[in-house]
């Protein structure tokens, strides 16, 4: 029997408590990892809440999950939004609504996590979930696009910063994935673009795949447990595309 790649690690998944995040959180626990998850939609009690644009709460639901747990050896920055819109008529007030939730949710829990690493000497992996806008851009989402790109150069700092401290850091970029978040852009596009959702989905978001198939959160998870695991230095300050072949370098 394999040995259980993430057996006797915690790790902190935000967002987790659905779509991409709980699919990460699942595959975890399948690894052998305890799992705490941050989700501000959820009030189960297994699942601390907080929003991770408030640095008190952010401070504070570390703090609870290292006195449950004793430890966070790896930290999944995935929690995320998304507004469609044209930037000439996208509101200021939207504007920080995404670059709030993934940057300096990002950078709020990165930085209360990267504290906790450096001073057990431990080591850790600091994972962020990028897209393919990471390295693309596309109509209608300029404010995501922003995000994304930002999240790459923050785990590049990251990973230069974390190195001298064992802590890795690395960036995962999915293709279109047919999560809730997705499945409400499908409508929003089709009336702003003039199409029909059919053709949203095969001639604008899985157009350029080599097989015209959305990813699935499980191909992500594996993805997520790949970096986790991966123990060298050699592997930070990465991005791997989960994209189905519609962004390749």
């Amino acid at each position: 029997m394999n040995k259980m790649r993430l057996q006797g690690k915690v790790a902190l998944v935000t967002g987790g408590a659905s779509g991409i995040g709980q699919a990460i959180a699942h595959k975890f626990v399948s690894e052998g990892a305890r799992v705490a998850i941050i989700d501000m939609n959820q009030s189960d009690a297994s699942i601390f809440h907080a929003d991770i644009t408030d640095e008190a709460e952010v401070e504070a639901a570390i703090a609870a999950i290292l006195e449950r747990y004793g430890a966070i050896d790896i930290a999944v920055n995935n929690a995320g939004n998304q507004i469609i819109g044209s930037l000439d008529q996208f509101s200021y007030a939207d504007w920080r609504k995404i670059l709030a939730v993934h940057l300096d949710g990002a950078f709020l829990v990165t930085r209360a996590c990267l504290r906790h690493m450096y001073a057990t000497g431990r080591g850790g992996s600091i994972l962020f979930m990028g897209s393919v806008h990471s390295k693309l851009a596309s109509v209608l989402k300029a404010p995501y696009v922003t995000a994304k790109h930002g999240l790459l150069g923050l785990c590049k700092a990251v990973a230069k910063e974390g190195a001298a401290h064992g802590v890795r850091a690395n960036l995962i970029c999915p293709g279109f994935v047919r999560t809730r978040m997705v499945e409400a852009q499908i409508p929003e596009q089709a009336r702003v673009l003039g199409l029909s959702e059919e053709d949203i989905v095969s001639k604008v978001m899985l157009k350029d795949t080599v097989d015209g198939q959305f990813t699935t959160v499980e191909e992500i998870a594996s993805a997520a447990v790949f970096f986790a695991s991966a123990e060298s230095l050699a592997f930070t300050g990465q991005s791997i595309n989960v994209t189905h072949g519609w962004f390749m370098e």
